[in-house]
């Protein structure tokens, strides 16, 4: 039952659930309608019947009330009480009287809070008196959910704080390295290309000014794109990322990547980076032709997912528990965040409003051609998912704790390429596993109708012109500071596939830039020298 979308007359065959509460009210305002009053603001809104009780069996039965327009004006009375409720968020067309068989009853339709606006809570005590709503009823907040609801309410975004007790050597030289390559890339003859690092880092927002010293100072964007993990974690001590690849039941994972294994920055730029063309790679391919004959590398689904992950990236509650755990399997994609959605789920998925948590890091990826601001970015991304490799898209919002879990399965088992199985973990400490992604009793919502969702992502030519010059670009810079490098470090270093890579690299031996070295197996290139 959505809220608006009901038959005030076949009230009786309903049920209480997320979106729907019924009271009793023959003594009055009910003071438990309060409580359901802030979890419907805090959560996704939903409609109170009072007047109508849920018996044992949780079947509703119209009951009445006496003088519904006296429990009106007293529910406008205490509405208004600031002692009673923080903020009012009720319109006059949203509370009215209705007769039901022959019965007096009140409808109140209370409609989700603005982020602003939230918490909203009763008795003038925020950490006592907000609630959240699940299938079980109104549940009260705890400490931490309350502070998530006031940065979500501030009007600038939580990664734009300015970290005073940091300086510039928090960030990782190589990760600013790669993104300024990427960025010039894309920006061929942009005039932020002839700053140093310091001066680049503040027109992107990664370091700003201090009102405490007047002085530059990491962003908290700055240093989750570009800080060490070690840095990261005295921050924000629950910041993890964790990717998985299952790709065999006898072994509890084939391949994993932490923030915490001290052996890369643990950054999310770089995190992005190893993480997409891995995703990427195990996707499947729709065969497709060009001109009746080549086939298309680069399908849209590469760029769906690419897109799905800097969401989870760009939407997640970096404050939050449980950290970021990315698991892809034989059959199924599954990308958790901490946090829940700021809009509602429905309009997320309708596409068209862009309200990402993280303002200051959705900027920073935008600017190296990652990400699409104009709100539809999602909504196609799931659309091209069911409608290029026939998977099934689900996203779960969990509230206790704040949660979302984007789920995609395949039809059938996905294809294992041999470069992404070269590691094999056997069991062992389990508490590792015990790690949960989402809570099937959250918020469900599929992806919708295909007659919603019609924009396709991109032109495939002006993508492939613009990656023929950008990734030509970021190859012979990644060679530059290095001897020699294999294949598949290029691969893994520019964001494509090992044989996209090789064909890359085909071109620039024949255009003579680089030099091949050593047969198939053990080939490695390099830039090539005036002597070559």
């Amino acid at each position: 039952m959505e809220q608006n979308t009901y038959d005030i007359n076949k009230v009786e065959s309903y049920k209480e659930d997320n979106r729907l509460e019924a009271k009793a009210a023959q003594g009055g305002v009910p003071k438990s309608m309060w409580e359901t009053y802030s979890s419907f603001a805090n959560t996704e809104g939903g409609i109170i019947l009072l007047g109508v009780e849920e018996k044992k069996d949780h079947q509703l039965v119209v009951e009445g009330v006496d003088d519904p327009h006296k429990l009106i004006s007293q529910i406008w009375d205490l509405v208004n009480n600031r002692q009673k409720v923080n903020v009012n968020i009720l319109t006059e067309r949203m509370v009215h009287a209705e007769r039901v068989d022959g019965k007096d009853i009140v409808v109140v339709e209370v409609p989700r809070a603005e982020l602003s606006l939230r918490p909203v809570y009763l008795n003038q005590n925020p950490e006592g008196g907000t609630y959240r709503r699940n299938f079980e009823g109104d549940y009260h907040c705890d400490k931490e959910q309350v502070s998530a609801m006031y940065r979500d309410a501030s009007r600038v975004s939580v990664d734009q704080k300015v970290l005073s007790n940091l300086d510039m050597s928090v960030f990782c030289k190589t990760t600013i390295k790669d993104y300024r390559d990427r960025f010039r890339a894309f920006h061929d003859n942009h005039i932020w290309n002839d700053f140093d690092n310091e001066q680049f880092l503040r027109n992107i927002g990664a370091t700003a000014l201090s009102d405490e010293d007047q002085k530059f100072h990491p962003t908290l964007a700055g240093l989750i794109m570009f800080g060490y993990e070690y840095e990261i974690v005295r921050v924000l001590p629950q910041y993890f990322l964790d990717y998985r690849e299952v790709f065999d039941p006898q072994v509890r994972w084939t391949h994993r990547l932490t923030s915490s294994s001290g052996d890369w920055s643990g950054n999310i730029y770089d995190f992005f980076w190893r993480v997409y063309p891995r995703l990427r790679q195990n996707l499947p391919v729709p065969f497709a032709v060009k001109d009746g004959v080549s086939r298309i590398d680069e399908p849209h689904s590469y760029l769906a997912i690419r897109e799905l992950l800097l969401n989870s990236l760009a939407h997640g509650d970096y404050y939050g528990r449980r950290g970021f755990v990315i698991i892809n399997s034989l059959n199924d994609i599954t990308i958790a965040n901490p946090g829940d959605m700021r809009v509602s789920l429905k309009v997320a998925l309708e596409g068209g409003v862009s309200d990402p948590r993280n303002v200051a890091i959705m900027r920073m990826f935008g600017l190296v051609g990652i990400g699409d601001r104009a709100g539809s970015g999602m909504t196609d991304a799931v659309a091209t998912m069911r409608d290029d490799v026939k998977a099934g898209v689900n996203y779960d919002v969990d509230l206790n704790p704040a949660r979302t879990t984007l789920k995609i399965h395949f039809g059938q088992a996905l294809t294992v390429h041999p470069e992404n199985s070269n590691s094999v973990d056997k069991i062992g400490d389990k508490s590792a596993t015990n790690q949960q992604i989402g809570d099937k009793s959250a918020i469900k919502a599929n992806s919708g109708d295909k007659s919603a969702i019609n924009n396709s992502i991109g032109d495939k030519s002006a993508i492939n012109d613009n990656e023929q010059s950008g990734k030509e670009e970021s190859i012979l810079s990644f060679l530059k500071d290095r001897d020699n490098a294999k294949s598949s470090e290029i691969s893994e270093h520019i964001g494509l596939g090992l044989s996209r890579t090789k064909d890359y690299l085909k071109v620039l031996t024949e255009k003579g830039l680089i030099v091949a070295h050593g047969s198939n197996k053990n080939r490695t290139y390099s830039i090539k020298s005036p002597d070559e």
